[in-house]
């Protein structure tokens, strides 16, 4: 099959997006009848640079109606089926969408990107273009389109530089990957490496549009057709104009697997010998980020420790199969530096034993007993370290992580380690710390100043006084502390754009009353009974 594809010139100048698209559709017009595909750029209907919501929403709302005729008329006039990607209209605002048009000129199908850029997901106060991108927080499988025999998936801009999502279009067997890209500060040579990466890994071609930034550009451009086993057919580099290539979509490349193995293809190779439990995180236990996950919630604190021992496995797994939002945990030292979760510093009432963790070494707290005071069925239980914690649940819930150590002004914080373990589970974006110390939450803040922290109750009783601390510190969040807190407190922090929590509420009413005054996340003890009881009214459920 004859295969197409549009590269036109790109302005810097906003001003200049009337003669882009101008010159766009005169490159429409020279689609004959002799191609069998024809894939236009990403946001055909917006080639220039256009600044800020309102800049960009407008460009989109003028050019997208007719560049949709044309390609519709396109595709007609040249028998052709004709992929273009612009913005499309929904009730929250404008997606980035690539349809699918058959030879009758008719839209058979519509990708969503399934990675919007940070651009296009920044407010207009941020700089951004505030688009559509709530569907992206879904879980979903790639977008697989079955025309005429083929089978198409997509990748549009920023999604080429998810590699994990490489081996999840491999696995559908496509045979052409639809790239409408910009790409504006990659390489030449980077563009090459990435799209030959991508066919060799999904045994599929590639037909990918940018566009050109100009004759002597060496970045953006680079509309290329690229083979199966990564073979570049066709590289338009930074001209402008028409890139036109044979291709047999049908054709695959397959190779030993292995030395003297049978001929497979390479993400078959790979499938073979693949270890997911290595990569983190991965697959449908994952949650949105805390940052984006929605408010009010409820916070199982320290796990649904009405049925399963508080701050144990059982705990947090109950909670976390019931479907919680977060989970609440405190962090101890052992004497030889191991973190582990309990409440107290003691253990007489939590297990079988007694002093301090801290006085005791890890091995030595294995020998106690940690659920049997909760019941018979929990007889044995042994105490989680943190790192048991985030290896089972990272990633599947927020995590409200009290560091008692912080609190206590240990002589090693071990702030280094902590951080440390997080980056290893690959969850930075689904926990927070809490701590009553202020120290404590400064050096956080510069260690890893990508982290998030909230404010405890140090003691201080006067209603705004943890607000004020918070608001000094530039905190995330604060945990109010019943009774001393008020209205006024939480309309304060809310003013500075600090998050609330409150421990606690076990009664159903008490933490219906703290949702209305504006509570975002309630932590509780009684999961279950709390949550059937607000889920209604607040979460919609």
């Amino acid at each position: 099959m004859k295969v197409c594809v549009i590269q036109p010139h790109y302005s810097f100048d906003e001003r200049n997006v009337g003669k882009c698209f101008e010159d766009l559709i005169s490159l429409l017009d020279e689609c004959d009848k002799s191609m069998d595909l024809i894939v236009l750029p990403e946001y055909s209907d917006a080639p220039a640079d256009v600044k800020g919501k309102g800049g960009f929403y407008d460009a989109v709302k003028e050019y997208n109606p007719i560049l949709m005729q044309k390609a519709c008329e396109t595709a007609k006039r040249c028998n052709s089926l004709v992929f273009v990607n612009c913005g499309s209209e929904t009730e929250d605002g404008i997606r980035n969408t690539t349809h699918a048009i058959d030879r009758n000129g008719n839209i058979v199908g519509r990708y969503f990107k399934a990675h919007p850029a940070p651009s296009e997901v920044k407010t207009d106060s941020e700089g951004g273009h505030e688009l559509d991108v709530a569907y992206s927080y879904e879980i979903s499988a790639p977008y697989i389109l079955e025309l005429e025999g083929l089978r198409f998936s997509f990748l549009t801009c920023y999604d080429f530089y998810f590699y994990e999502y490489f081996s999840k279009i491999a696995r559908e067997n496509v045979d052409i990957i639809i790239g409408c890209s910009l790409q504006r500060t990659d390489t030449h040579d980077a563009l090459s490496i990435i799209n030959k990466f991508l066919c060799y890994n999904t045994n599929a071609h590639l037909i990918r549009a940018s566009v050109s930034l100009g004759e002597d550009s060496a970045l953006c451009g680079c509309s290329m057709v690229v083979s199966p086993k990564g073979e570049i057919l066709l590289n338009m580099e930074s001209k402008v104009g028409l890139g036109i290539c044979e291709i047999d979509a049908k054709n695959k490349y397959y190779k030993p697997a292995g030395h003297m193995g049978s001929p497979k293809a390479h993400y078959e190779y790979i499938e073979e010998g693949r270890r997911p439990w290595l990569y983190r995180n991965g697959g449908a236990a994952i949650v949105p980020f805390d940052g984006i996950m929605k408010y009010p919630r409820l916070c199982a604190h320290r796990g649904f420790n009405t049925i399963a021992p508080e701050n144990s496995m059982p705990a947090f797994g109950a909670a976390i199969a019931l479907g919680a939002e977060e989970i609440e945990f405190d962090l101890w030292s052992t004497k030889d530096g191991v973190l582990v979760s309990c409440h107290d510093s003691t253990l007489d009432r939590v297990s079988n034993g007694n002093g301090k963790i801290f006085e005791h070494s890890y091995a030595e707290l294995l020998e106690l007993d940690f659920g049997v005071k909760h019941g018979e069925k929990f007889k044995g239980l042994k105490i989680p370290t943190f790192e048991e914690i985030l290896q089972k649940f990272a990633g599947q819930v927020i995590m409200n992580i009290h560091v008692k150590i912080w609190d206590k002004n240990f002589d090693d914080p071990m702030i280094e380690q902590i951080v440390s373990l997080i980056r290893k589970y690959d969850c930075e974006k689904h926990i927070y710390f809490m701590t009553t110390n202020d120290n404590i939450i400064r050096r956080v803040m510069e260690y890893a100043p990508d982290l998030k922290v909230c404010v405890g109750w140090n003691g201080n009783k006067e209603p705004l006084s943890i607000v004020d601390r918070a608001i000094e510190l530039g905190a995330y969040k604060v945990q109010l502390f019943k009774p001393y807190f008020n209205q006024e407190s939480i309309d304060k922090a809310h003013a500075h754009g600090i998050l609330c929590n409150v421990f606690w509420a076990d009664d159903p009413e008490e933490a219906k009353q703290y949702f209305r005054m504006g509570i975002d996340t309630v932590l509780t003890n009684d999961y279950l009974p709390v949550y059937n009881a607000v889920k209604e009214e607040f979460f919609g459920k």
